[in-house]
């Protein structure tokens, strides 16, 4: 006889505001009309983790990075963990961000947060930022200060602090310990390795941002470092440049609405791409029936993509198409079957047609767009809204 429990497909669910949250895998039970007033699971295969021991702590480790819309990235992170995992029970975490932070900073490893919210990611304010960076850094008197190597702001702050310091700097680091860092050489044909310096620069993936552990997480007052930082600045911001979205590559696109086989009514689709100022992505099904050029494909036979927001309507989950979606931050799924595959992948699920769905939402940007009068607004407000889910 086969003893093997069956795992029910309609398992609870939770019905919000923002629509329908996604099934929550082990939980038992059968998603029925009154499912919608369970509680939501939370905790589940998440056991607290313990705080990190620090015992008179005198030396300070900083990170420093910016934030977009209240998140950090992967990649920053990822810099955080590096630090937290180097220091040692009489060292602090220190996390220094430009723009708001709504994560919890004791989950990402920090002990003390240092938020500066006036900065905004998209401006270009270089010599403000720089002495906000001196700044704290001459508060805390850091051992080391720990920033992301990448192109969009944090790479360049660090060479900048390291050049007016005149502390010894590693860039694009890809390994790193308590007694040294790694970095490749002569276009990745040489090796090289060095104690520790004073600014560390680290490449994408050199540190898993997962840790066992959690940091104190306590903020320090938001006027921390202003007197340095309420100068003028040699630079003028001249602005972004706006484009449509269907110009934008989608390995570059932040903001992507993706169609799959349940989607009949490519029209209404491509019209709230254009009210959402979003990005077009496409199954490899869909890409297949014609209705989508082969460069929309999403997946590992099409495109990868690391979009902030990532909302697929009709698309089950292919194996493929998720790989190609793996590095996403946060993923809507829009589908009748609330067991399909991209279910266990998105952080919010809604189970409904996706005909009526994108007609929906269509109407409520109109509104909202009517009500406000500012497009822009209406674009931050989705924007917000997929980051919140």
């Amino acid at each position: 006889m086969n003893t093997i429990k069956r795992i029910d497909p309609r398992r609870p669910f939770v019905v919000t505001a923002a629509g329908l949250r996604r099934i929550i895998l082990g939980e038992t039970g059968s998603a029925d009309a009154n499912a919608a007033h369970w509680p939501a699971q939370h905790g589940h295969g998440n056991a607290a983790k313990p705080r990190r021991t620090i015992s008179d702590p005198k030396h300070v480790l900083l990170v420093a990075a910016h934030a977009e819309r209240g998140a950090l990235d992967e990649h920053a992170r990822q810099a955080v963990a590096a630090a937290a995992l180097l220091a040692d029970a009489q060292t602090e975490v220190a996390l220094l961000v430009f723009g708001e932070l709504k994560d919890d900073a004791a989950a990402l490893g920090v002990d003390k947060l240092i938020e500066l919210p006036g900065f905004e990611r998209r401006a270009f304010a270089p010599d403000s930022e720089l002495r906000a960076l001196q700044a704290c850094a001459a508060a805390l008197a850091p051992k080391h200060v720990f920033l992301p190597d990448n192109a969009s702001g944090d790479g360049d702050l660090g060479r900048r602090y390291a050049a007016s310091a005149g502390a010894s700097v590693a860039t694009q680091v890809v390994e790193i310990d308590a007694r040294h860092v790694g970095v490749y050489e002569q276009a990745k044909r040489a090796w090289a390795t060095r104690a520790l310096p004073e600014v560390i620069l680290l490449a994408p993936n050199a540190v898993e941002a997962k840790l066992p552990f959690v940091g104190a997480g306590e903020r320090l007052p938001s006027d921390f470092i202003r007197p340095a930082v309420d100068l003028a600045s040699s630079y003028r911001d001249l602005g972004l440049e706006e484009i449509d979205a269907a110009r934008v590559a989608l390995e570059e696109a932040d903001f992507i609405v993706s169609a799959g086989n349940g989607v009949t009514d490519i029209a209404a689709f491509e019209q709230l791409a254009g009210v959402l100022g979003a990005a077009i992505g496409a199954s490899r099904v869909a890409v297949d029936n014609g209705h989508f050029t082969r460069d929309k494909q999403v997946g590992a036979t099409g495109k990868t993509v690391e979009s902030s927001v990532y909302i697929a309507f009709g698309i089950s989950g292919a194996v493929q198409h998720l790989q190609g979606i793996k590095d996403c931050r946060h993923v809507i799924a829009v589908n009748l079957d609330g067991s399909a595959p991209i279910a266990k992948r998105a952080n919010l699920t809604v189970v409904g047609d996706a005909q009526g769905t994108i007609a929906a939402l269509i109407g409520e940007v109109q509104a909202a767009r009517a009500k406000r009068g500012a497009p822009g607004a209406v674009r931050d407000d989705m924007h917000s809204a997929g980051v919140a889910a």
